[in-house]
């Protein structure tokens, strides 16, 4: 079957509606680094464990202090053509919604109405003590007024507001306290080693009963939490179609893929989309 926008229009009229499942590549025209290249290996440096964040203080003083460099890059995305693409369909009848991997919110900026944000979203910070929820800017500002940041210009920049720090800049930093009781204070995301609440779960598994196939679009699948709802869908004999350059653990379930040029595609196929849908009808 061919790479072409007739065919993914033919695919996704004939089972509407889609729910869709994205990665991380979807946001990386909006310059946000992935973890893994096409191939599936790990790009980052070792990623801090739930664990570790909550019981070792070092470690909080790791991912703050490099989080306070990255995150401006995430702060201050904005949606791409492919997060555009997903509202279209979504307008177009074909999308119920869109179930992320991604924690920057983009889908919502973008204007996506039914987004589960499967591993959290970053733009917001939780204390572990008494529940306090702060938005992730106040932190910010609270960080660069602590703290004495480095230029950025020379660091290199790491997926999910990630960045690379010389040791002595970790080790002086003063970590961010809850605004209210001074307690320890936790990005609203699933860390490495974390697990996704049970009622996000069931509320992807809804998405999924909802809809008549599942499109993944910009992810390698290597997370189980990702790939587990593919897995789900293909078990009740739904189409799963995946967009997506390098490979995935998905391949084999798959019903089709597109790997040249993805997102490109799948912009042209939610224009052509729009274009149906406003054509008026005679006769």
């Amino acid at each position: 079957m061919s790479e072409s926008v007739d065919t993914l229009l033919a695919i996704l009229g004939s089972h509407r509606p889609w729910v869709a499942l994205t990665g991380a590549g979807i946001s990386s025209a909006s310059g946000i680094p992935t973890y893994r290249d096409h191939k599936g290996t790990w790009l980052g440096s070792h990623p801090i464990q739930h664990d570790e964040f909550i019981s070792d203080r070092s470690k909080r003083q790791r991912y703050w202090s490099r989080s306070a460099l990255g995150w401006p890059r995430v702060g201050g995305a904005q949606p791409n053509e492919s997060h555009a693409a997903l509202v279209k369909l979504e307008h177009a009848g074909l999308l119920t919604g869109v179930i992320t991997q991604n924690v920057d919110r983009l889908h919502q900026r973008a204007g996506s109405k039914s987004v589960v944000d499967l591993h959290g979203r970053l733009d917001r910070v939780k204390c572990l003590d008494c529940g306090q929820v702060t938005s992730r800017e106040a932190i910010q500002s609270w960080i660069e007024t602590h703290n004495e940041l480095p230029n950025t210009a020379s660091l290199t920049l790491r997926p999910d507001g990630d960045a690379d720090l010389p040791d002595h800049y970790v080790t002086d930093f003063k970590v961010p306290q809850c605004m209210k009781c001074r307690g320890v204070v936790m990005p609203e995301v699933v860390f490495f080693g974390g697990t996704v609440p049970g009622p996000v779960v069931n509320e992807c598994y809804q998405m999924i009963d909802a809809a008549e196939g599942m499109l993944v679009v910009g992810s390698s699948l290597s997370v189980y939490s990702g790939l587990r709802f593919c897995r789900y869908a293909v078990d009740q004999g739904k189409p799963l179609i995946i967009l997506n350059q390098g490979q995935t653990r998905a391949d084999g379930l798959c019903t089709h893929k597109f790997s040249s040029a993805p997102f490109t595609l799948m912009a042209e196929c939610a224009d052509a989309f729009l274009i149906q849908k406003q054509e008026p009808c005679h006769g």
